[in-house]
């Protein structure tokens, strides 16, 4: 039977973090489906199809990897996709309280569905989507936090969108 398992997040933007964890999964799993969580509530600096076309950039190079999206519950989703797992990954103690009560409820609804948590390496504990939109917004250096397609694109979104604010010195931060 394949082992399957589903890495949902909003993704926004994808980071080496993210990839990480993906690429330390499939060594327990033998397939992971990154999903994208679609939720209506919640405001994104990338539409659902730029996410998914960083995502299926940026994993071409990495197998067993599926990119989709789902909206409703994850365990109805992973369910759905036969998968009996949810991969899930934590930075640091602050992660822990949120994504132990997520792993408690999602098997209080499906008993089938397995949560694994894998710790972030070392590197990339202090990353977070938000706090490299942030970083990027106000002119800081992202480079080696995502991938360089993706630090181009969080670049020229923040400078489309006129929400990029230039450092008073007018230069970049160096990392």
């Amino acid at each position: 039977m394949e082992r399957t398992a589903i890495y949902a997040g909003s993704f926004d933007p994808v980071t080496n973090g993210h990839l990480d964890i993906l690429k330390r999964g499939l060594k327990l799993f033998d397939r992971i489906i990154v999903a994208i969580l679609i939720n209506p509530n919640k405001q994104y600096l990338f539409s659902v199809e730029e996410r998914i076309s960083m995502l299926e950039e940026v994993t071409k190079e990495i197998p067993n990897t599926e990119i989709d999206t789902f909206s409703g519950l994850l365990v109805d989703y992973a369910e759905q996709k036969q998968a009996h797992a949810i991969l899930r990954g934590m930075r640091a103690v602050s992660d822990f309280e949120y994504e132990f009560q997520l792993a408690l409820m999602n098997r209080r609804l499906n008993r089938e569905v397995q949560t694994v948590f894998l710790m972030t390496g070392l590197r990339w504990i202090f990353t977070s989507s938000s706090i490299i939109k942030e970083a990027a917004r106000f002119g800081g250096n992202i480079h080696g936090m995502v991938p360089e397609l993706v630090e181009r694109r969080i670049d020229k979104k923040m400078k489309d969108t006129g929400l990029y604010i230039p450092p008073k010195n007018n230069k970049k931060q160096k990392g």
